[in-house]
């Protein structure tokens, strides 16, 4: 059986000769190769380079300047890039045994299966290699919400969030994943509809390095767990939520140090615009960025736009309680739910379009520009979560 073993790296030289030694160890009865996707800023790619020089088998290496959708996007590259169907994902700090690999090809052989998921948390799987019992109860925490939130798709799956999975390429297009966040796992399993099995396997201390799990992964997961579930406009409402709250907590602070509540009521506005634009960039829009105009012409547009929408929902609203003789309270929440719709798809559309090529006919402009798709409301279908 053919396989390629995908292990995206970040900063991790001091661990690529033994990880390449312990593959080669322990699969000799494998047509096996290595394939790093490498987004370092260290010596990493030149430690591959020479280690691939005299290693027993394959070795190869593409390392990514733009590391485009993180953690997920190199994985995604990596199955791309795999000379093999068989694919199987790992770390490259050693955390997963290499000595399992020859027991996820084992289960994939039966021929029942289209993933093999390396878990932790199945009977005779371990998680000693997390560093503390913070980080223990953080990963319990954190599959547990997974599960609850897609109770079918992962009904039978124990450890979603592992890093050390088995995937047959045949079974699913790899260019159809949206890569977001370092959960890959959890994006192919919600989107696909896979066989899925488990072997287990016990969680290493690194070999060498420090960890790179952090607050900002733990946001990115967060934000890749609910787009999935619900979709980007959730993410973008709850945004506006969050912002309608600190647009009155910041008005009721500057009124009570006695600011104008006018003026109080400017700045609280002006300052909840910006936040929510910050937010925006790097939680809803983030992979719409790349192929949008600069980061000052995004921001000048939500900037005036979510000004005059303003403007115009407050122009409305006795309109619509003076001669139309809606409640003040009703008016009020229909301008809001319409304003959110506006203010999505004018971000969407205008905001974050896509710059125009002037070489490309007027028709290139990427399609997912044009509608309202399933990745905006709920690209996972509620029947089969």
């Amino acid at each position: 059986m053919q396989v390629t073993v995908v292990v995206p790296t970040y900063n991790e030289a001091p661990n690529v000769a033994e990880l390449v030694r312990r593959v080669a160890a322990a699969t000799p009865s494998l047509d096996l190769e290595i394939l790093f996707v490498d987004d370092s800023t260290d010596d990493t790619p030149r430690v591959i380079e020479q280690v691939a020089e005299t290693a027993p088998i394959p070795v190869r290496m593409l390392h990514r300047e733009d590391s485009v959708g993180g953690l997920s996007g190199a994985v995604v590259a990596g199955l791309q890039a795999a000379h093999a169907d068989v694919c199987i994902v790992m770390d490259g700090d050693l955390q997963h045994p290499p000595e399992d690999i020859v027991n996820l090809v084992a289960r994939h052989a039966r021929g029942d299966v289209d993933v093999v998921v390396a878990s932790r948390y199945t009977e005779n799987g371990e998680n000693g290699g997390l560093s503390n019992a913070l980080r223990v109860f953080v990963s319990q925490a954190s599959t547990n919400l997974t599960k609850a939130l897609f109770p079918k798709k992962l009904k039978n799956v124990t450890d979603p969030m592992t890093g050390f999975f088995l995937v047959d390429r045949t079974a699913f297009d790899v260019n159809d994943l949206k890569p977001r966040g370092f959960k890959i796992l959890l994006e192919i399993l919600a989107r696909e509809s896979l066989r899925v099995a488990e072997i287990p396997f016990s969680f290493q201390s690194r070999h060498a390095g420090e960890s790179k799990a952090s607050l900002a992964q733990g946001l990115s997961f967060l934000t890749q767990l609910f787009a999935l579930r619900f979709g980007r406009m959730s993410l973008f409402a709850v945004i506006g939520a969050l912002g309608a709250v600190a647009n009155v907590v910041i008005m009721w602070m500057l009124v009570h140090t006695g600011v104008n509540y006018m003026v109080a009521a400017i700045i609280s506005a002006e300052v909840t615009i910006i936040g929510n634009f910050v937010l925006q960039e790097r939680f809803v829009f983030h992979d719409m960025k790349e192929q949008a105009s600069a980061i000052w012409s995004r921001f000048v547009k939500s900037f005036g736009f979510n000004n005059a929408e303003a403007a115009v929902r407050i122009a409305i609203l006795p309109i619509m309680v003076e001669a139309l003789h809606i409640s003040s309270v009703m008016a009020t929440a229909i301008t809001l739910v319409v304003a959110f719709f506006v203010r999505f798809a004018f971000h969407k559309f205008v905001v974050y379009a896509p710059r125009r090529v002037a070489a490309a006919p007027a028709t290139a402009v990427a399609p997912r520009t044009g509608v309202i798709d399933e990745l905006d409301t709920k690209p996972v279908a509620t029947s089969e979560v």
